[in-house]
């Protein structure tokens, strides 16, 4: 067998790897939309070969802002001929791993109650071995959540908040770097256990300004007498507008304020005359799952993500 990532000439056998499982998988438009894009790169795209006859029998694709670091895995497929499809594909991360020199996020996309549907869990079950031999033991679902108009009312302006714009990105950082403090939020707890809190929050600020929403669009939230709240970044990605993120800094929690800066977000886009946004928080962060809930957006799926241990050899 042999591991490399893919290159132009492979395109056609690329767009020939057809995942037939009830799972989330880069299919042919999504592949050459995002290769288009730059969100996918050949360089990102790796494939296990037979070495005799050159047949694709394994491939994985990575996601991530175009110019940027492979940020997600976003497919991982195995001919079903392959009769052990956990090792190959495990061999097959492992080697894409050591290129990137870090093991990137696997999220996959189902449906609620994909635990019910045994193709689901079938499809999810080699997959999720595989990554776990790969480094990728460390498990979250994230529940999604849409807004839609007409469904729901679009929310008042904020009686105890003003909102305003700031172009300096420094100003974000540290509204990030106070907001993570105590915070609920999976994957910035984990990120702070190896990184320099200043340095987590600059990441958050590059990664956010890098998504296709306007930076512009980023507000800063003061009460009354001016203290900072906290922010409400709306925000979009690739398949439309979405709730980008949202914090209160810790001595201003406890007062409800999450529905205000999440108010603020769903005004914004419905002004632009948005028709539906997208948001995403962890299943266990219940005080957002309800602040969702009292703003009128709805559960419709789940992402799944494996990731690594930051603190794991």
């Amino acid at each position: 067998m042999r591991f490399r990532p893919a290159v132009k000439d492979d395109l056609d056998r690329l767009l020939g790897c057809v995942v037939d499982e009830s799972i989330s998988w880069a299919h042919p438009d999504r592949l050459l939309s995002y290769l288009d894009s730059g969100n996918y790169r050949y360089d990102r795209i790796w494939l296990a070969t037979d070495e005799d006859t050159g047949d694709i029998l394994g491939r994985a694709v990575w996601w991530g802002f175009p110019g940027g670091r492979p940020l997600a895995l976003d497919c991982l497929y195995v001919h079903p001929s392959v009769r052990d499809r956990v090792s190959l594909a495990a061999d097959l991360l492992n080697h894409a791993h050591a290129a990137f020199g870090r093991a990137p996020e696997y999220h996959v996309f189902v449906l609620q109650g994909w635990r019910d549907d045994p193709q689901a869990t079938a499809a999810i079950g080699w997959r999720w071995e595989a990554a776990g031999r790969a480094g990728l033991t460390e498990e979250l679902e994230r529940l999604r959540y849409a807004w839609t108009a007409g469904d729901a009312p679009v929310p008042e302006p904020s009686e105890r908040l003003v909102f305003r714009g700031e172009e300096d990105d420094e100003v974000f950082v540290e509204a990030f770097r106070r907001v993570a403090v105590g915070t609920l939020d999976f994957a910035t707890r984990q990120a702070l256990r190896t990184m320099d809190p200043v340095e987590q929050a600059r990441e958050e600020v590059r990664d956010y300004a890098s998504m296709p929403g306007e930076r512009s669009w980023w507000r800063l939230a003061c009460d009354r007498g001016g203290d900072l709240v906290g922010f409400a970044l709306p925000s979009a990605n690739d398949g439309g507008p979405v709730v980008g993120y949202l914090g209160v800094v810790p001595e201003h929690r406890g007062h409800g304020y999450v529905d205000d800066l999440l108010a603020e977000i769903t005004r914004f886009h419905a002004g632009r005359g948005v028709q539906r946004i997208v948001a995403d928080t962890d299943a266990g962060n219940a005080p957002m799952a309800r602040a969702f809930e009292r703003a009128g957006y709805r559960t419709f799926a789940v992402r799944l993500v494996l990731s690594a241990d930051p603190e794991a050899p």
